[in-house]
């Protein structure tokens, strides 16, 4: 039997090797010396609450001699039994005509793809971008250049959006499937410390090879993975569906939308053939940028320098809006994430070292439906209409308008960059604007009010002098596709909505979750192929 011990509370400067030792102490005081082995770091984390009294807390696993633990050990030791971090999958009986085709390589339908794969389903899945190294071509393309590929780019292609990322694994959902995810990241070529860390990340250096990887053992198994394949729109025909693509029709039993969260063309797509689809609440802001030096002082104090980089996560409700952080990149920069044609998106990356001079994360306000009007595409719309407002503000050349944070608050413009340096495209394509401008009156002031708050709670988060680009509005979609409690649309019991496009996660490690929920299912109707 495996445990794991809790809150292993210890010095901020505390290794593995010190936590490891006092779990065998509270293990041996139970268990004897010969009770007990295996005992490793399972999770590690600081806690930085205060600055004057920062630990590291480990949970610390082992595996025990015995058959049973009693609730009462447990508790003493302050621990759970840990559940391994395997699949539970069980076969249907029910024979497929065709194959299942997946729409999107993203982490959810990569992950759909690759449990499938494994286990006999011979999965197609298409993506409307390229591969790895066509994609990376297009992205530097763009950033050096202006030159935009609207089919390959930060949001299309191989990974998804989130290939150009932090690879932040961290996630709010409580699923034992978070521990498949972490560990198949890992097994194909993520760095050891995604393992134990409790903000484990992978990086935007490591993303690229990583996905190549997991595109490879899919293949290995029999699944098929078109790039530059668009998806354009479905149709019903016996024992399936006829997927219509940019190249041509496929055939398939099961479709699975997993398209991510910027291919509006499929929304309209999927609405004009009847599917049952609702708008949703998003958010949109800015991205803020600061010294990454100020942060790791501000949050680590004397031990700054030997705890790495610090992050931050705030947010602030009044009534039914929230103005919030999202996606923090220590040691980062902002990442030209536009889709469409004369559109500015702003998102954020940082590699595995974190070791840029600035730290970034969005800076978003809550949009709720009523916001935006009554119809289904309303929330798209007004995504895109500041899109192409900062487009223009941004100088009509894909660059983006910024703002010290002090003539935001001010309402005055003008102030360049002093200390901090703006990142997106490297620093070459910024205008100054005021953004007050760019959005309407509620977002400005819970914007306002996030600001003031935060650089409250961290100095460093908003001084005067920090840069704000805009705009960031692909945080999620505006809409959700329905879906049953067997995950299929009640539209057509054919289709399985999937990931974050389809409104049902949040970040990589929630949206390859859910991947993995669609494949159990699929896999629960149907026989394997093979």
């Amino acid at each position: 039997m495996r445990i794991v011990i809790r809150d292993v509370r210890l010095n901020a400067l505390a290794s593995d090797n010190d936590a490891e030792a006092a779990a065998k102490k509270q293990l041996n005081s139970v268990f004897g010396a010969n009770g007990f082995r295996n005992v490793s770091v399972y999770r590690s984390s600081v806690d930085a609450r205060h600055v004057n009294n920062i630990t590291k807390v480990f949970s610390v696993c082992a595996d025990i001699e015995c058959n049973g633990i009693s609730d009462d050990v447990l508790k003493k030791l302050n621990a759970t039994v840990l559940e391994n971090g395997a699949l539970d999958v069980k076969y249907g009986n029910e024979k497929a005509e065709y194959r299942p085709l997946i729409v999107g390589f993203g982490p959810a339908g990569m992950f759909c793809g690759l449990v499938l794969a494994e286990n006999g389903y011979r999965p197609i899945i298409i993506e409307r971008g390229n591969d790895i190294s066509e994609r990376d071509r297009a992205v530097m393309l763009f950033r050096t250049k202006g030159i935009l590929d609207t089919e390959s780019n930060v949001q299309f292609g191989a990974g998804g959006a989130g290939t150009f990322s932090d690879g932040k694994l961290v996630t709010r959902i409580n699923d034992k499937n978070c521990r498949y995810v972490i560990e198949s990241f890992h097994k194909f070529g993520a760095p050891d410390s995604i393992l134990t860390n409790a903000k484990p990340h992978i990086g935007t250096d490591n993303l690229g090879r990583i996905v190549s990887a997991i595109k490879e053992r899919i293949t290995e198994c029999g699944g098929e993975v078109f790039f530059n394949t668009r998806f354009e729109g479905y149709k019903k025909i016996g024992g399936g569906l006829s997927v219509k693509t940019s190249k041509g029709d496929l055939s398939c039993s099961t479709l699975v939308l997993a398209t991510g969260h910027s291919a509006r063309d499929t929304y309209t797509n999927l609405a004009e053939a009847g599917l049952e689809m609702v708008s949703k609440a998003f958010s949109v802001g800015v991205r803020v940028e600061q010294l990454q030096a100020e942060i790791n002082r501000s949050v680590y104090g004397r031990y700054a320098k030997m705890l790495g980089n610090a992050e931050y996560n705030f947010s602030y409700r009044k009534g039914e809006r929230a103005v919030y952080t999202f996606c923090m990149c220590p040691g980062g920069h902002v990442v030209e994430a536009a889709s469409e044609e004369e559109t500015v998106v702003v998102n954020g990356m940082s590699n595995y070292k974190r070791d840029g001079e600035n730290s970034n994360a969005a800076l978003v306000v809550s949009v709720l439906p009523e916001d935006c009007g009554g119809s289904l595409f309303d929330g798209m719309n007004f995504q895109r209409q500041l899109e192409r407002k900062a487009f223009v503000m941004g100088g009509s050349d894909y660059g983006a308008p910024i703002q010290t944070v002090g003539d935001y608050l001010n309402g005055t413009s003008g102030s360049a960059p002093t200390r901090i340096k703006p990142s997106y495209m490297d620093g070459k394509r910024n205008r100054l604007c005021d953004l007050n401008g760019l959005f309407p009156g509620y977002i400005n002031s819970f914007l306002k009010e996030g600001l003031c708050r935060f650089e409250k709670k961290i100095k460093g988060y908003a001084p005067a002098d920090a840069i704000m680009t805009g705009v960031e509005t692909r945080t999620s979609s505006p809409i959700r596709i329905v879906r049953n409690e067997m995950l299929l649309s009640p539209t057509l019991d054919r289709i399985y909505p999937c990931g974050e496009g389809a409104g049902y996660a949040g970040g990589i490690t929630s949206a390859s979750v859910d991947g993995i929920r669609v494949a159990l299912k699929i896999m629960e109707r149907y026989k394997p192929l093979v």
